[in-house]
């Protein structure tokens, strides 16, 4: 890949078109530099016809995420194919090259649409969900004749059923119903398919037999967090992609006869570590990818029959997707990193050599612009360890870029929570000390705070205030033991996580302890509401950016499979109410005394607006003054570029507004 960096024409026009935009609010400081990092182009979700020589993605280039085509290699202007209005969130083509199909999300919503289409971007039609109904996509069938696909409605209960559609046709054939339902694949035949089923951290592989109707478990037990699965080109093996059983996720297979699976035979592990969970992995005849998320960043890997794994080069530190090219010679890799925007990379095997593809101009700042965070351990309380990313504000030496190897333990069996030793546990060198910081937070609680690109945080460490984002037990990629670790009531012991890195960070001599923030989105942002009821001492200031206030009521108005797939992380509605009650931070809001803006889409109804409305009117009830900054175009998440400005610009200012002066304090 080329390391020179240069001007580019469209982010730049669209940069300025940004900054001449109003400014909601009125900014406080000048957002340059994050101006130019949000007008560029996101790409990810790239999908090659069958010849190789077309590439379908997702680009949000005209403001919106969109479904774009562009010629591999390039030469020619990429042009978009019109779906509508709405999110694009995922595209894939037919084996066959007739068909392309596309995940669409209205406002980025949650009543999803499967939407099969034509190259050319003729003859739509809607293969599962619509209004009231959630469509999810899956595998193919090798001819392009058949698509999986899933649905679940309001008026479902909260189950999904799994279906195999001609998209010619429309005709259904039923194979699965459950929690959570997926079509991961199709046998070469046809006559097999797998389907992944099960609420979150109980997943399971269902192998079902089409003409017969007949269904049988893949997996011993269904305690997967993590569950996938593809047929080998020559229908002899299934590879698993999964978890149970087991503490590290890890590629195993299972061998097929021409009558299915054979009774009584265990699967065979072809790739694994104990350091890592795999994450991806790709086939092509009898050559597999892997991608490992190894503390954060990822590593590739070439398996090929009798010889060792080739490490291949990572284009940048996290790598998204993985696919092999139709004659299986490149990999077509989504990639981002804290100074990469998401794009996609063409990555020859088994030489390594990378070429951007989309977008085909890099950057338009220099690498040095922004911060690469440095990862810290800490150990809470109980003598769980847990981790983060720091980003240092001032740009000066900041330690390694990189988590270091991880040195091997050969207990680590018996301790899934542990982390490698390798990481630091004291700041590195040259850190400056007693400065304002925010935590961080992310969502899930089963997602994973990576060294990928992240605009707010970069543009909070531009304005000097430090960021620490830190991974508290219930995040992935740290084993089966560390994501299971906040279930039920287990996640007071989350909820104290969040305190506790506050604390490290005040002890380390990073944090000025009168000058700490708070901010989270998503279960992010129920756990800073939490922190901050729990905690209040601790926080100067927070933002919670469509954070559940109060689990009851989540479970009563977000959408039904939704619910349904909850349970096992945060209890059941019924049977676990006073747990749900205890652990929601609506319940403790006399104790919140800092400033708090709350940010919510009016379209989510992943976490429904009426978790806002809820914590905004109870603070506003005893004379408090939070602010609500609504987006009436957006979900669950913040898509369009002009609204993700306005986010940043907001966030940045009101968090640096109560963070510059240590005595000045309000409720």
């Amino acid at each position: 890949m080329t390391d020179q960096y240069q001007d580019s024409t469209f982010t730049e026009r669209r940069r300025a078109q940004l900054l001449a935009a109003p400014d909601a609010g009125g900014p406080v400081h000048p957002l340059h530099h994050v101006s130019a990092w949000l007008a560029t182009e996101n790409c990810t979700g790239g999908a090659l016809c069958p010849n190789g020589q077309s590439l379908a993605f997702i680009s949000d280039r005209d403001g919106l995420p969109a479904l774009w085509i562009a010629t591999v290699p390039g030469g020619e202007a990429p042009f978009r194919l019109d779906t509508g209005p709405d999110h694009v969130r995922q595209v894939s083509w037919s084996p066959d090259g007739r068909w392309l199909t596309c995940l669409l999300a209205p406002f980025g919503g949650e009543q999803t649409r499967v939407v099969a289409l034509r190259p050319d971007g003729s003859d739509s039609r809607v293969l599962a969900g619509g209004p009231g109904r959630a469509g999810t996509l899956g595998a193919w069938r090798r001819d392009g004749a058949v698509v999986g696909v899933t649905e679940a409605s309001r008026h479902g209960g909260g189950a999904s059923t799994a279906y195999a559609v001609d998209p010619a046709t429309g005709q259904r054939t039923e194979l699965a119903t459950g929690p959570a339902s997926v079509v991961c694949a199709f046998s070469p035949d046809g006559r097999y398919a797998v389907v992944r089923v099960g609420r979150r951290g109980t997943r399971q592989l269902l192998w079902v037999d089409i003409r017969a109707g007949r269904r049988a478990r893949l997996l011993a037990e269904a305690d997967a967090t993590v569950a996938d699965a593809r047929f080998a080109a020559d229908g002899s093996r299934l590879y698993l992609h999964t978890d149970s059983g087991r503490e590290r996720a890890a590629l195993l297979a299972l061998p097929i006869t021409g009558r299915g699976l054979r009774r009584g035979v265990r699967p065979s592990v072809v790739a694994s570590r104990p350091d890592a969970d795999l994450d991806l992995f790709a086939l092509r005849g009898e050559r597999i990818a892997v991608v490992w998320n190894v503390h954060g960043h990822s590593a590739l890997e070439l398996l090929e029959p009798r010889r060792p794994a080739h490490p291949l080069p990572a284009p940048a530190e996290v790598v998204t997707s993985c696919v092999f090219s139709p004659a299986g010679d490149w990999l077509l890799l989504g990639a981002e990193g804290p100074t990469e925007p998401p794009h996609l990379v063409r990555c020859s095997v088994p030489d390594g050599a990378l070429e951007r593809l989309a977008p085909a101009e890099p950057p338009s700042w220099r690498p040095d612009e922004l911060v690469r965070p440095v990862p810290l351990r800490f150990t809470a309380g109980d003598g769980m360890e847990l981790s983060g990313w720091w980003y240092n504000p001032r740009g000066e030496a900041t330690g390694p870029t990189a988590v270091p190897d991880a040195v091997p333990d050969a207990h680590a069996a018996d301790q899934p929570t542990a982390l490698p030793t390798a990481l630091p546990t004291v700041p590195p060198t040259g850190l400056p000390t007693g400065q304002p910081t925010v935590l961080w937070l992310h969502g899930g609680p089963e997602a994973q705070e990576r060294p990928g690109f992240a605009p707010l945080l970069q543009e909070l460490a531009a304005a000097g205030v430090a960021v620490f984002a830190p991974n508290v037990r219930g995040s992935s990629g740290y084993g089966r033991g560390f994501v299971n670790a906040d279930n039920h009531e287990r996640r007071f012991a989350a909820i104290s996580d969040v305190a506790e890195a506050a604390h490290f960070l005040i002890n380390a001599g990073l944090a000025d302890p009168t000058r700490i923030g708070i901010a989270g989105r998503s279960y992010g942002g129920y756990l800073t509401l939490s922190a901050l009821v729990h905690y209040p001492e601790l926080f100067r200031v927070g933002v919670d950016v469509c954070g559940m206030a109060d689990l009851q009521t989540f479970f009563a108005y977000t959408e039904p499979w939704i619910a349904v797939a909850a349970t096992t992380k945060y209890g059941d509605p019924n049977r676990d109410r006073e747990l749900l009650r205890e652990l929601s931070p609506l319940h403790r809001l006399e104790r919140l005394v800092a400033p708090l803006l709350v940010v919510h889409g009016e379209h989510d109804t992943n976490v429904p607006l009426v978790e806002a409305e809820q914590v905004v009117h109870a603070l506003r009830e005893r004379g408090a003054a939070p602010r609500l900054l609504l987006f009436p175009d957006e979900g669950h998440e913040i898509h369009g570029t002009a609204n993700r400005i306005t986010f940043v610009r907001e966030v940045v200012n009101w968090l640096t507004d109560h963070l510059r002066e240590a005595d000045e304090r309000t409720a």
